[in-house]
């Protein structure tokens, strides 16, 4: 989610995003690869991502979400269609990130735009 929203902001090459982010935070080899793995997904699916964003944001503009919220929805989004992790976790996760590094009302975004995301992917 870090990376995510540091590309959001600079749209820097991912991989010399990930050398810097890397250099100051910690992780295993395989939750690195995991975050790198997330991070360039979204990051080459951002157009896709932020279409499904912006068609299930009820009542509210995409243009008008907090960088942050937009990050950690791509993120979300692109790791429940394309990993193994259940997508209520996910879920979950991602509202923790909101109330975490967003604000609680955040949270309840998220909440409702990833259910409603969840809801679109299990009908098709």
């Amino acid at each position: 989610m870090q990376m995510l929203f540091q590309w959001d902001m600079s749209q820097q090459d991912p991989p010399k995003l990930e050398a810097k982010f890397w250099k100051s935070a910690k992780g295993a080899d395989k939750t690195r690869e995991f975050a790198n793995q997330l991070f360039e997904g979204a990051a080459k699916d951002v157009a896709a991502l932020d279409d499904i964003i912006g068609k299930h944001c009820e009542n509210w503009r995409f243009e008008r979400l907090a960088a942050i919220d937009r990050a950690i929805l791509r993120l979300a989004i692109h790791e429940m269609s394309s990993s193994d992790t259940p997508p209520k976790v996910v879920l979950n996760e991602a509202v923790e990130l909101a109330k975490k590094f967003s604000s609680e009302e955040s949270g309840a975004f998220v909440n409702g735009v990833l259910d409603s995301v969840l809801k679109s992917l299990t009908v098709t």
